[in-house]
Order: C-alpha cells, then sequence, then structure tokens
C-alpha cells in the first residue's frame, strides 16, 4: 500500500480525499488543514487522523506521497518540503505563481527521482485525449492554428475576494482557467513559442484579471489563438474546447465529443473516413473503481499511483510539463506589461478590455 497524505480540505481537497480513500492500493494516513470545524468532523466520523500544522504532519507521519490542494501561494512552499523529505508529490494545478520557483522544485524532484504530477485532469478526459492522439497521428496533415476556449460561472457580480480573486494567492482567470486551456494546447499540439497582444480584462473583480485574449505564434510557423472568461454567466459550468487546423482538416474536442474532420482519409487514423467523424467521451473513457464528479477525477489519481509503482518520473502532467504552462501564463503577463509600456496597449484601455488594434490579431 501506498502511505499518502493530503494537505488542504478545500472543495478541490474533499474531492481528492474521497477518491484517494476509495483507491485499493493507497492508504490516506492523515490529513492536514487549518479549518478546525471541519477537521474535527472528519476525524470524529471518518476516525481520519487530522492536523492543523503541515510541519507537525511530515515530522510525525511515516508517508510515501503527498497530495497538496491549498490555495496557490502555497504550493512551491509546502512542495518542497515534501521533496526534501523524499516523498512523491501530486500538486492541484497551477503549479506555481512563480516560474522560478518551479525551476528549482523540478530540480530538486529530479535529484532525488520522485514521481511528480500536477492536476490537469483534462488530459484525462477521453476527448482530449483522442484528440491529442490524432494530432500526434498526423493525419490532420501540417497544423496551421490551434484555438483553446475556457468559459464559465466564477465570478458574476462586485463581491469581497477568496483567494482564487487574489493576485498574490489564486492568480485570478489567468491562472485559475486559462492555464486548463493552456495546458491543453502544451499536450493537444505543443507549447507556443511566444505570445502577442495579451489582453487582460476585469470584468467584477478588483485585483485580478476575470478574462484573458491573447495570440500564440508556434516554433513552425503555426498560430494560435487563447479566450478565457470566467465571467459568463451563459455557462452552467466551466466548459473548456480546443479547436486544431491542419493543412488535411481539423479537429473540435470539448468534455463531451471530438469532431473530425478530414479531406481524405489517412493510413495513420484507421477507421476515420471522409468527412465528418464524431467520438463522444463516453465511448472514450475506460471504467473507473470510483466516480465522483467525472472519471477523469479518479484516473488521474490513479495515474500517480500507478507511477509511483512503476517508478514512471516522465509521464502525464509532471511537474516540467506544468512548468511550461505557468512559463506560458508569465509570458502573456509580460507581454501585456510590455504593450503597455511601449504604448501598444495603454493600462487604461487594457482594463477596460479595449481591444482597438488587436481584434484583427485575435479573431481574422
Amino acid at each position: 500500500m501506498i502511505r499518502i497524505a493530503m494537505v488542504g480540505l478545500g472543495k478541490m481537497g474533499l474531492s481528492h480525499l474521497a477518491i484517494v480513500r476509495a483507491h485499493p492500493e493507497v492508504q490516506l494516513v492523515a490529513a492536514c488543514d487549518t479549518t478546525t470545524y471541519l477537521t474535527d468532523i472528519l476525524t470524529k466520523y471518518s476516525n481520519l487522523k487530522c492536523y492543523a500544522s503541515f510541519d507537525e504532519m511530515l515530522a510525525k507521519e511515516n508517508l510515501d506521497a503527498l497530495l497538496v490542494a491549498t490555495p496557490s501561494t502555497l504550493h512551491a512552499g509546502m512542495v518542497g518540503k515534501a521533496l526534501e523529505r523524499g516523498l512523491h508529490v501530486f500538486c492541484e494545478k497551477p503549479f506555481v505563481l512563480d516560474s522560478n520557483d518551479g525551476q528549482k522544485l523540478v530540480e530538486l524532484a529530479d535529484q532525488k527521482s520522485l514521481v511528480t504530477q500536477v492536476g490537469y485532469h483534462y488530459r484525462f478526459v477521453g476527448a482530449f485525449k483522442e484528440a491529442a492522439r490524432i494530432v500526434k497521428s498526423g493525419a490532420l496533415g501540417k497544423i496551421h492554428h490551434v484555438r483553446a476556449e475556457a468559459y464559465g460561472p466564477v465570478v458574476l457580480r462586485q463581491k469581497g475576494m477568496t483567494w482564487r480573486s487574489a493576485k498574490n494567492q489564486g492568480g485570478g482567470a489567468l491562472y485559475d482557467y486559462a492555464c486548463h486551456a493552456i495546458d491543453l494546447v502544451n499536450f493537444v499540439f505543443e507549447a507556443p513559442a511566444s505570445v502577442h497582444g495579451s489582453v487582460l480584462n476585469r470584468i467584477f473583480s478588483h485585483d485580478v484579471e476575470d478574462e484573458v485574449y491573447c495570440s500564440f505564434a508556434f516554433a513552425d510557423g503555426a498560430s494560435g489563438q487563447l479566450a478565457v472568461n470566467w465571467s459568463d454567466e451563459s455557462y452552467r459550468k466551466m466548459s473548456t474546447k480546443i479547436s486544431v487546423w491542419g493543412t488535411n482538416g481539423r479537429i473540435t474536442a470539448d468534455r463531451q465529443e471530438c469532431q473530425i474532420y478530414l479531406r481524405q482519409p489517412q493510413d495513420s487514423l484507421p477507421g476515420v473516413g471522409e468527412g465528418w467523424t464524431v467520438r463522444y467521451t463516453t465511448d472514450l473513457t475506460e471504467e473507473v473503481w470510483y466516480y465522483l464528479r467525472g472519471e477523469e477525477y479518479s484516473a488521474q489519481i490513479d495515474y500517480f499511483v500507478q507511477s509511483i509503482k512503476q517508478g514512471r518520473r516522465d509521464g502525464q502532467n509532471s511537474f516540467r510539463s506544468a512548468l511550461e504552462t505557468d512559463q506560458i501564463v508569465e509570458m502573456i503577463l509580460s507581454e501585456k506589461e510590455t504593450a503597455e509600456k511601449t504604448g501598444e496597449v495603454t493600462p487604461r484601455a487594457a482594463a477596460r478590455g479595449d481591444r482597438k488594434g488587436l481584434i484583427g490579431k485575435l479573431f481574422s
């Protein structure tokens, strides 16, 4: 049995707790959170040993791995302490809020030969996995454009800040929402080489952006777009989509399905003919031992467990691949700041989402 402890028992943390505790090859040894009424209830009704102090839990418990589901600003410090103790680490996304911290953690994990994973669960959704497989097969021909989108009803009115909407704690829509779409671009195609025309717009939030738009350029000449808005009440919940255009066709994938269009069938993609083919997530998803919110949440935890058992350190969602996503987020921030300094986008225009002069880049 792999002995795991958890830190952070918020919405995502409690989901992970239920999944981890149900895993047949895992022993959930302890959990840590500063909310005592929550930990008291867990201890009373589930006999789970709980701590208020993270350092005390690490010092007292005999562990193989740690799952981190705390606010983003705490990730770097907690992950570093766990790695120093020789623990494999699963960390919720985003990995870190400063890529310099992330680089140090990647190097530390490599030095200690530890398994690492970050919770970009969309890589375990059947339709997105199928999209990545199709692109890598070469059946679409030379890729010339990619578009990633994420919309949802997170911040719909002006109100007091939570940690997610505080710049130095959660990072706003850019770190909390856009990171999923960016990671999908990296997963399905490749990481962008540069970022252009970044627009970060506040709608209701005081400290962070609610909308993110930018253009990508890839090393081989392909272009890309990113469109994210977590203040869109027309969506019942988060909706994420990626589309890829190539010289022989295109694909569009979301949580429900992968739509494929080929101009000509390709030997590298047997079973897909000319024209449209639709493959549904329900047909592409492997059954999991425990269902909560979606198969992908259990699948990613099992992947982490199997990686530990196999010593697989270069698998999906490693610290190294998650660091790529953090670095692209920083590229977006840097490009926006540079544009403001050079006068391409004024701070006032960026704040109100005035995209004059950028529309052609983003939506042509």
